[in-house]
């Protein structure tokens, strides 16, 4: 009988290869995908949530290092950016709404990005965290590269930032519906645009998955705060910390 193969050895030898970050990941988000048909889609089954924590608990085992797989997975870090220029498109058929709530889309903007920036700064002050905490906690409700350039340009920690932004996008599109329907919350551009502006790009592929109206309005609300999150943060942070200060 031939000797049993040692899996170690396999695994580190795989481990060279750079597909084999991609292979895992596309794995990892079919499994997810599975379990989360098998709970009839419940948003508590986030897909984006389980494929992270498989990942996470298969560099651990095995002791890969984070580098190693990002040399596959960068590119399904690549296709981030022609998949957000595609938002492009539902967000074009939309256009007539857009028009005519472009007044009260600006006001949920403005609500919205100052809320998430405000309570986030704000508890976290409350609860004694340090200024690098403060300013890498500021930028959250962004997208992942603009908020972790915020999070470089007031002196935050970039790594800590985009950690707390997946954290963000994976609660809203666990718990948002459950919230907006509590509000009576009913119309699916208000609840895409929502879900867009304090959820990102997690937020928004889960409104696609509820309708082409939501993920449109929410694909706009992940733009525009970005946009705002990247003027605004910098100019505010400065009078947030002398007033913390005082």
């Amino acid at each position: 009988m031939p000797p049993m193969p040692n899996l170690n050895a396999i695994w580190v030898y795989l481990a060279a290869t750079p597909l084999l970050g991609l292979t895992v990941t596309l794995l990892a988000y079919q499994a997810a995908l599975g379990i989360y048909a098998r709970t009839r889609f419940s948003p508590l089954a986030n897909p984006v949530l389980i494929a992270v924590a498989l990942l996470v608990a298969l560099l651990q085992i095995t002791g890969t290092p984070y580098a190693t797989y990002f040399e596959g997975a960068q590119f399904v870090h690549f296709l981030l950016g022609p998949a957000t220029v595609a938002l492009a498109l539902p967000l074009y058929r939309q256009w007539p709404k857009l028009r005519r709530a472009a007044l009260p889309l600006l006001g949920g903007l403005i609500a919205g990005s100052v809320t998430a920036i405000a309570s986030a700064v704000g508890i976290a002050a409350l609860l004694d965290a340090s200024p690098q905490t403060i300013a890498s906690l500021a930028p959250k409700s962004a997208t992942t590269p603009i908020a972790m350039a915020v999070a470089v340009e007031i002196g935050g920690i970039p790594s800590l930032t985009a950690v707390l932004v997946i954290a963000t996008g994976v609660f809203g599109a666990v718990f948002a519906g459950s919230i907006l329907d509590l509000l009576r919350i009913a119309e699916p551009e208000v609840r895409g645009f929502a879900l867009g502006i304090a959820s990102h790009g997690i937020g928004t592929a889960r409104a696609f998955q509820v309708s082409e109206d939501a993920g449109a309005f929410a694909g706009l609300g992940m733009g525009l705060n970005g946009v705002f999150t990247a003027i605004v943060v910098p100019v505010l942070m400065p009078v947030a910390a002398r007033w913390l200060a005082a």
